[in-house]
């Protein structure tokens, strides 16, 4: 039986994260993948919103993919929203599909030397107090203290661990198709008394991507390349010579969430803990973010820094998260509706987001920068993501993101060189004394206070600020990276 600290079931975009995350905590972490390789059916998911290009900029890898994406000045919540304006250096979405998403994340877990047990699934487990006994479809076993479950919105690792995944059932369904057409289609996005049907070229220039609004709910099983012709049919009147289908799929505004993202030794991450609907291009994004939250922690844990309570501050941070995503996109799905009485509602609506303030609470919301985890009342960073500010160190200047890359937590001092000791978190803690002289601005909330000191989770939120003389500076660097 070999034995791992962590496995993580699923090599997705979240599983990929998560694995990258723990290697660089050197935590010896294992993935299970049914896939032979990291090719992906279809393009699927589009695009990564600014908090999570802040996120791999963190790690130094963000470049990886703005080089092979198209950056887009807006986020969509019903209709097109400005985020030029907001203070990142990454205002923007980038529009790239998920297939090289998860392409560029592989490479990069390769490098960090992370084995992956492709051709083969988790089909079962059991945990007891020191691990966890994790059962393959190719008749072999796994021992791990820990297993992730990132296996998407089927979730069988949700399902052995008895996790109730509650929410609302789907009222609403769309087909998406990618294949090649003899004839040419009308390109672009139509609207129907069924909803929104759009076609569009994708990158090879010879093949064609289609999302089509159902008229009725459909079936649960997977849709043929008829259904397709049909649809098309219904909405063009023609089915344009549609041929050699790559991917079809249907999905729904089905939206539920894992009631707990921890049960003992085993935890969920991205589909595996929440789905919902598509609207805005949300859910990769949450599943990445997912992983940098509970990378370290599982990490600390492991090592024993930290008491396994730490463990819990994953689900009482990120459950709040997600439900606030399934919270926008029911609401998106709502504004989708075709009568003319929600088509009135919506008209209010894109002349309220038009104005500064809520597009700007909007904004903060779907690109994930206005994300605030509750750690107590104080400096109104805290809870916060950290700003990428350009410090003067002593080795010159260096931004807040590079010292991120090795993803450990950082104590930033404002003050006197020298003035701050942290000696018994000396090897935990990088301590970088520095100064900051313009103004400290975060998204939706604007101009904040400077801090004396900040202390950074490797998450790159906020976890103190304020006088590094107080008393709380040592309760805060024991609360979340263990006794002195």
């Amino acid at each position: 039986m070999n034995k791992h600290q962590v496995v993580i079931a699923g090599g997705g975009p979240t599983g990929l994260m998560l694995a990258g995350e723990l290697a660089l905590a050197q935590i010896d972490v294992a993935i299970v993948e049914r896939r032979a390789n990291q090719d992906v059916a279809g393009s699927r998911a589009g695009g990564l919103h600014s908090r999570t290009i802040e996120v791999l900029d963190q790690r130094g890898i963000a470049e990886r993919f703005l080089s092979q994406g198209q950056t887009y000045p807006i986020v969509h919540f019903h209709t097109r929203l400005d985020i030029s304006d907001f203070p990142t250096r990454h205002n923007y979405v980038l529009g790239l599909w998920q297939k090289h998403i998860e392409r560029i994340l592989a490479d990069w877990v390769d490098e960090l030397a992370v084995p992956i047990y492709r051709e083969r699934g988790v089909t079962g487990f059991t945990q007891d107090d020191t691990g966890v006994d994790v059962e393959l479809s190719d008749g072999g076993s796994l021992r791990t203290q820990y297993l992730v479950g990132c296996d998407g919105g089927r979730s069988l690792i949700r399902k052995i661990a008895g996790i109730e995944f509650a929410g609302w059932e789907p009222t609403m369904s769309w087909l998406i198709a990618e294949a090649e057409m003899t004839g040419e289609p009308e390109w672009g996005i139509r609207h129907n008394d069924a909803g929104m049907q759009a076609i569009g070229k994708l990158e090879d220039g010879q093949r064609a991507r289609m999302v089509l609004t159902e008229p009725q709910l459909g079936p649960a099983c997977e849709p043929t390349l008829q259904d397709i012709r049909e649809a098309l049919i219904a909405v063009y009147g023609s089915d344009f010579g549609i041929h050699s289908p790559t991917w079809i799929s249907r999905f729904t505004d089905m939206t539920r969430q894992a009631v707990n993202y921890r049960k003992g030794r085993v935890l969920l991450a991205g589909d595996a803990a929440h789905v919902h609907p598509p609207m805005g291009g949300q859910g990769l994004n949450l599943g990445v973010q997912d992983a940098v939250n509970l990378g370290w922690k599982l990490a600390q844990v492991i090592k024993r820094m930290s008491p396994e309570s730490l463990l819990d501050t994953y689900h009482a941070e990120r459950h709040p998260a997600a439900a606030r995503v399934l919270h926008n996109t029911m609401a998106q799905t709502a504004l989708h509706r075709t009568d003319d009485r929600t088509k009135a509602l919506g008209d209010i609506f894109a002349e309220i987001f038009a104005m500064d303030e809520p597009r700007k609470r909007l904004v903060g919301m779907m690109s994930g920068l206005d994300v605030h985890y509750d750690i107590g009342e104080g400096h109104p960073l805290l809870g916060r993501r950290m700003p990428d500010l350009d410090l003067v160190a002593v080795d010159g200047t260096v931004r807040v993101f590079t010292l991120l890359h090795d993803a450990r937590p950082i104590l930033l001092n404002f003050g006197k060189p020298g003035s701050v000791g942290i000696d018994p978190w000396a090897d935990r803690i990088r301590l970088v004394d520095a100064t900051y002289t313009d103004s400290w601005e975060l998204p939706v909330i604007g101009v904040v206070p400077a801090p004396a000191a900040v202390l950074i989770r490797p998450d790159g939120y906020v976890a103190w600020a304020g006088d590094p003389g107080q008393s709380s500076l040592a309760d805060a660097l024991t609360a979340w990276f263990g006794s002195p």
